[in-house]
């Protein structure tokens, strides 16, 4: 049915492999760069499972049917798309923000920590290209099984059409289209981890407006590549992500806690031995000492 090229199927399985190892390689990166447990990088993986069995539902039961009446009632497509994109992008930043406080607050009050923020901020954001990786290569396992087969004895006569048309857009993507999936996940754990820096400012300043402050750089960022991708085309969309990411690494390292916060000053005056005299030296002392 379609001539694919070997290099076709190596670029998306690429992608697909991309989307699971980086990551994980972030993970380990920071895990061993900062001498952190793997249990704060699992924090955040169960951390973004736990917000999207509310996030989804929340979307499909009461966004959707909101955004079905305004659909109905806005007599601009434009001004349509933008409140879309809105109330995608604050569904997303709400539910995933609100869902770091809570771990902060819950499970991670002993690593409250620029470091540690990060370390979960790579699982609660590498889960989500790990799952999007891993449907990646279902997709093209797939398409690589349908591309030879008759299509007529494997789905129902009225959708072979629709079949059709969608592997021959899967096949004839150029591969820079095709390894945008990596790129994008590169962008958006920037994003993640920028926005655990966020929240953990929240119980280090005693501010929740933090909290508010990470809500809503994750509502832009997600609406404004929503826009661009409505009004342009997605490499517009993926471009805007790229400028998010860049301005998330920058958060990232003005969040960064000076030296003199997390290591003794060098010029604090040495601790000076207390010399007792024999008669102040009890018995509980000398016990102790046998074990210092």
């Amino acid at each position: 049915m379609f001539h694919v090229k070997h290099m076709d199927m190596v670029i998306r399985f690429l992608n697909g492999f991309l989307m699971i190892a980086l990551p994980l390689a972030l993970g380990a990166i920071l895990v061993q760069r900062f001498r952190k447990p793997w249990r704060l990088f699992g924090i955040g993986v169960l951390t973004f499972l736990g917000s999207q069995a509310l996030h989804l539902p929340f979307n499909g039961y009461v966004l959707a049917p909101i955004l079905d009446k305004l659909q109905s009632t806005l007599a601009s497509p434009a001004s349509y798309e933008l409140i879309l994109s809105l109330l995608v992008g604050l569904s997303a930043g709400l539910f995933e923000e609100v869902a770091r406080y809570v771990a902060f607050r819950s499970w991670i009050k002993s690593d409250r920590g620029w470091a540690g923020a990060l370390v979960f901020g790579s699982g609660h954001g590498g889960i989500e290209a790990i799952i999007l990786g891993g449907i990646a290569l279902y997709a093209l396992v797939q398409a690589i099984s349908l591309r030879n087969s008759d299509l007529n004895a494997l789905v129902p006569l009225e959708q072979v059409p629709i079949v059709e048309s969608q592997l021959a857009a899967y096949w004839h993507a150029p591969w820079y289209v095709a390894i945008l999936g990596a790129v994008e996940r590169v962008f958006a754990l920037c994003l993640h981890l920028s926005a655990s820096a966020m929240v953990l400012q929240v119980f280090k300043r005693n501010n929740p407006l933090w909290l508010v402050g990470a809500i809503c750089w994750h509502a832009l960022a997600n609406a404004s590549a929503l826009i661009a991708l409505a009004k342009w085309d997605f490499f517009v969309s993926e471009g805007v992500l790229a400028i998010f990411a860049v301005l998330s690494v920058a958060i990232i390292f003005i969040l960064r806690p000076q030296p003199s916060e997390i290591t003794p000053s060098p010029t604090a005056p040495p601790q000076k031995f207390q010399h007792h005299p024999p008669g102040e030296i009890s018995q509980e002392k000398i016990e102790d000492s046998r074990y210092a």
